[in-house]
């Protein structure tokens, strides 16, 4: 048995690589059952202010293939004491570029309170959805 026994993982997911898959992973191995929520297209635009480069529904597509992903959901807001309610997790599996903001210390308090707990995994940060897009603007601009 692991750690937890349901899991919930939220991201966009867009333009999936390897530190979503690592973080995907790393969520599965510390619980029995894990639950992914990807980002909807207009919650992305709110809170990233980016349009994705994959829609909603592929990028869903995408998470529900994976192995180490047992359900999974298009979201549409950040809350994650409706995601508690709706889902029932013990923990909220974040990578930790997250760690320290404002936003996640009041989610870990939050979560506390509810018996729950955020755990952060290492993000990788030799990849990212942000390196992706500016390495394909620079190729498509010739810079």
């Amino acid at each position: 048995m692991k750690k937890y026994k349901v899991g919930y993982v939220q991201g966009s997911f867009d333009m999936f690589h390897i530190g979503h898959l690592n973080l995907i992973k790393n969520a599965k191995s510390i619980c029995d059952y894990l639950i992914v929520g990807v980002n909807s297209d207009e919650l992305m635009k709110s809170f990233k202010h980016k349009t994705p480069i994959i829609p909603e529904d592929e990028r869903l597509e995408i998470i529900e293939a994976i192995r180490y992903v047992d359900e999974a959901h298009i979201v549409t807001n950040r809350d994650k004491l409706e995601a508690l309610d709706k889902f029932h997790y013990q923990a909220l599996i974040m990578g930790d570029d997250w760690k320290g903001t404002d936003f996640y210390k009041k989610v870990e308090q939050q979560l506390k309170e509810k018996n729950a707990e955020v755990v952060y995994f290492p993000y990788t940060k030799t990849t990212s959805s942000t390196l992706l897009r500016d390495a394909i603007y620079e190729r498509v601009n010739g810079k």
